[in-house]
C-alpha cells in the first residue's frame, strides 16, 4: 500500500508549538523567561559559542589531532618482495621457514606476506599467508605456484 506523499503529517503531538517568552508574568515564561536573575546565559543572544568551558581549555582542543585511529586487531605480517625470490632455486618450495634458513627474512615473527615488487623469472612453489595481486600474477607469470596458508 502506497501513500501518497502529499498527504503526510507528523503524528499527533509530534510537533508542539513554541513558547513565546518574555511577553508579561501572566504567559508563564515572562520577565526573566526562564533564564535566572543574572549571568552571563541569562543575556540576549547566544552568550558563549558552542563547546565553550568557561576559559578551560575546551574538549575539542584537548583532545589529539590524529591522522588516522589505530586498527583495534590489527594484522601484521613479515613482508617480503618478489625480487628477493630471484636468487632461489628454480622449483623450490619457498616459504617462512626456508627464507629465513637461507637467511632472507631475519626477524620471523608473523606470518608471511609476499608484495610484488620486482621481477621474477624463476618457477617457485611460494607458500605464504597473505599476496597481493601484483605478486601473485609475477610468480604465476613465471610458471610457479601461490599457496596461501591459514
Amino acid at each position: 500500500m502506497t501513500i501518497p506523499l502529499d498527504s503526510l503529517k507528523p503524528n499527533t503531538g509530534a510537533r508542539r508549538s513554541k513558547l513565546r517568552k518574555g511577553r508579561g508574568i501572566a504567559a508563564g515564561q515572562g520577565a526573566s523567561c526562564g533564564f535566572g536573575m543574572r549571568g552571563q546565559k541569562s543575556r540576549s543572544g547566544r552568550p558563549t559559542r558552542p563547546g565553550f568551558e568557561g576559559g578551560q581549555m575546551p574538549l575539542y582542543r584537548r583532545v589529539p589531532k590524529l591522522k588516522h585511529f589505530t586498527t583495534v586487531n590489527s594484522k601484521s605480517f613479515t613482508v617480503i618482495n618478489v625480487s628477493a625470490f630471484s636468487e632461489l632455486k628454480a622449483d623450490s618450495t619457498v616459504n617462512l621457514d626456508s627464507l629465513v634458513k637461507q637467511g632472507i627474512v631475519t626477524s620471523p615473527k608473523y606470518p608471511l606476506k609476499v608484495l610484488g615488487n620486482g621481477n621474477l623469472k624463476v618457477k617457485l612453489t611460494v607458500q605464504a599467508a597473505s599476496f597481493t595481486a601484483s605478486a601473485r600474477t609475477k610468480i604465476e607469470g613465471a610458471g610457479g605456484t601461490c599457496e596461501v596458508l591459514d
